[in-house]
This record gives C-alpha cells, structure tokens and sequence, in this order.
C-alpha cells in the first residue's frame, strides 16, 4: 500500500501498541490498518451485538480469507482473548469492538500484549468513550465527494489523541486502482480553488 507521508508518521498504526478509534467509518479505518501488513487478522466481538462484520464486504481493502471473527459471550471475554492473541503474535493484527468502556488495567494489559507479541491491536470504541492507556485514537467518517467522483472512499480521518505526536485531521481516498491511500485537500484549499467558499 502507498502511503503519502503527510500521514506516514501515524499511519500505518505502530506495531507493539494498541489504537482506538471511534466513528462511522471506523470499520473501514480498521480494514486499513489491518491491510497495511501481512498475515491474519483477528476480529473480535461479542456474539450479542445485532451488526455483523461481513468479511466479503471488506475484499476490496483485505482479503477475507485473512479475517478470522471471533464471537464471544461479554466484553471481558473479548479483553481476554485480544489479550491473549495479542501476545501470543500468530495474528499481527487484532481488532477488538469494545461496548463500554476500558479501566486503565483493562488497557495497561493489552498494551503490554501487544508489546509482549509483537501486535498491533486496534479497539474499535463508541464516540467518546475512550481509555487512557491507548496510543492513539482516531476518529473517521466518511466525507461527501464535491467533485463528483464515482466512489465512496473519500473519508476524514482525525487523530484526536496521539501519546507520540501531534493531534491532526486528513481527508483521505482509498483507491482501489493502485492499492494506495492518498490525502486530498479539501476543495476550498486545493490549488487554482483560492476563491472558492470556504
């Protein structure tokens, strides 16, 4: 995947630590994060919430032969098994949907899984419920595309907690031609748009 560097800093997420991220597209963010590297990928959910993940839906951005779903029976039972795989390191990558919200030991341990593994963990949280222990958290949506453009990909992604950097936002595409993901200005400040309304 082509990466522009604006975001390189952040993106793709670090390895050995554990992310979150909140909004409407943050399924997508997550199939992203996960498609950026290599092996499988292990999503975890509890069996009780009533939307289901479709792996297929996500074979333009990560093959769903990658994707291993895990249903569990409560939340602790996802911390328990992300914390487990996570150190464990034969899934690089862990996805968690989380339903309330983490205490900081419940976040202290997946960090130091992930630290113990190898991983990358990525918590996928509620607007605005969010644990102190995470590296980063993100917020993403998807965007209405002025210029007409064919897709759906165009999506703002804003980092909104960030223990390593700055906080920041980026309007992004997903391009299924190249694999790559691009920033795009947004309209008012792309060149020769100076006068366009802001």
């Amino acid at each position: 995947m082509w990466i522009d560097p604006a975001l390189s800093g952040c993106f793709p997420l670090r390895q050995t630590r554990v992310h979150e991220v909140c909004g409407p597209g943050a399924a997508a963010f997550c199939a992203l994060a996960a498609a950026s590297g290599t092996g499988p990928v292990l999503w975890v959910v509890e069996s009780h919430r009533t939307e289901r993940l479709n792996p297929v839906g996500l074979a333009p951005l990560l093959p769903p032969e990658r994707v291993l779903m895990v249903r569990t029976g409560s939340q602790t039972d996802s911390l328990a098994v992300a914390e487990e795989a996570l150190k464990d390191g034969a899934a690089p990558f862990v996805a968690i949907e989380i339903s309330a919200p983490l205490d900081l030991r419940e976040g202290r341990r997946l960090q130091l899984a992930a630290r113990a593994g190898g991983t990358t963990g990525l918590c996928l949280i509620p607007e605005g419920m969010g644990s102190n222990a995470a590296e980063t958290r993100w917020r993403a949506a998807p965007l209405f595309d002025p210029t007409g453009a064919m897709d759906s990909t165009l999506m703002r992604w804003e980092i909104i907690k960030n223990k390593e950097g700055t906080i920041r936002a980026w309007h992004v595409r997903w391009t299924p031609e190249t694999g790559g993901l691009h920033v795009v200005s947004p309209v008012a400040e792309r060149p020769g748009s100076q006068d366009a309304p802001g």
